[in-house]
């Protein structure tokens, strides 16, 4: 499998640990949702909210296009729905971008600004798409986490389910 090839799994995969993800957390009721559950970004709503935050920076600095906010603890939506919306849209925005590009990209240079600080870095494409993937995968243990401790039962998020789906077989 190529590296194009994982991407476009682990995009498609994002998507779908997405999903099942908001599914579980669509069922708490609003105080467990807000409760700080002592996570990095202390709540679900934070922890949600913060995935979403890290997606778009990361989508700006590679297409250059986009919204981003300058604080990574940023709440972008106050209600879960409007969240969830802009979780979908950005999912397929990440999928279009991926199934954009092409080997010698992936293989290439980009340059980017950090938000925290006004340094500029270049550097390869691909550890960042990487990078990328693996911050979205990391968080959304935290949140699978908090599911855990507020008492619902997380779902499975694991690559490998879903690459038992029909979606995923069709990519590996």
């Amino acid at each position: 499998m190529t590296l194009l090839q994982t991407f476009r799994l682990f995009a498609a995969y994002n998507r779908w640990a997405n999903a099942r993800l908001y599914d579980a957390a669509g069922l708490l009721g609003d105080d467990a949702y807000r409760s700080d559950c002592g996570a990095f970004f202390r709540s679900m709503h934070g922890t949600l909210n913060h995935i979403l935050v890290g997606d778009r920076v990361w989508m700006k600095r590679f297409t250059g296009e986009g919204e981003h906010p300058s604080q990574l603890d940023a709440i972008l939506f106050e209600d879960f729905t409007s969240l969830r919306q802009a979780r979908e849209a950005e999912d397929a925005r990440i999928i279009a971008w991926v199934r954009s590009l092409d080997e010698a990209a992936i293989e290439g240079e980009f340059t980017f600004t950090m938000i925290t600080l006004p340094d500029t870095i270049t550097q390869k494409l691909a550890p960042c798409v990487s990078h990328f993937f693996n911050h979205q995968t990391h968080h959304r243990g935290q949140a699978h986490t908090i599911l855990s401790l507020l008492g619902e039962a997380p779902p499975p998020l694991d690559l490998i389910y879903f690459t038992r789906t029909e979606e995923g077989q069709a990519l590996c």
